[in-house]
């Protein structure tokens, strides 16, 4: 089941760039990302609570400090991309700033290896290589 959502998630990035793109010309990138992070506030909420039902105090109170610590800074992670990503948006082409965006798989490996302990094979390092390449040649091409 995982696989689906890797992928849902795959497409629905892909569509947001050129979405975004369309939505911002002409408007400050930081007001736009702020409009853009609201929508996904509330709508996440609104997912968390029908999908928990029932159980959403209880859910809510069994989250530790440690894990609010982790969430708090992915938040932050993710308020700081979100702001690079869409002012690189506002000012170049959604076909370049897409790609660069992309590498940041390097820093996710690069984390999953050092933080979470996850190996890296040779034949990880090689497809690592071969998207890594590749996004250069859309940007240089």
């Amino acid at each position: 089941m995982w696989l689906l959502f890797a992928l849902g998630s795959a497409f629905f990035a892909g569509i947001t760039a050129a979405l975004a793109k369309l939505g911002i010309h002409g408007h400050d990138s930081t007001l736009v990302t702020a409009l853009r992070t609201s929508v996904v506030f509330l709508g996440a909420w609104i997912v968390a609570a029908i999908s928990i039902k029932g159980h959403f105090a209880s859910e809510l109170t069994a989250i530790t400090p440690h894990t609010y610590l982790f969430l708090f800074l992915s938040g932050l992670a993710t308020g700081a991309s979100w702001l690079c990503y869409y002012r690189a948006l506002q000012e170049g082409p959604a076909s370049i700033v897409v790609p660069i965006d992309k590498l940041s798989i390097l820093v996710t490996v690069a984390f999953s290896a050092l933080l979470l302990r996850e190996g890296i094979s040779g034949r990880y390092l090689l497809g690592i290589t071969g998207m890594c390449a590749g996004a250069v040649l859309m940007v240089i091409g």
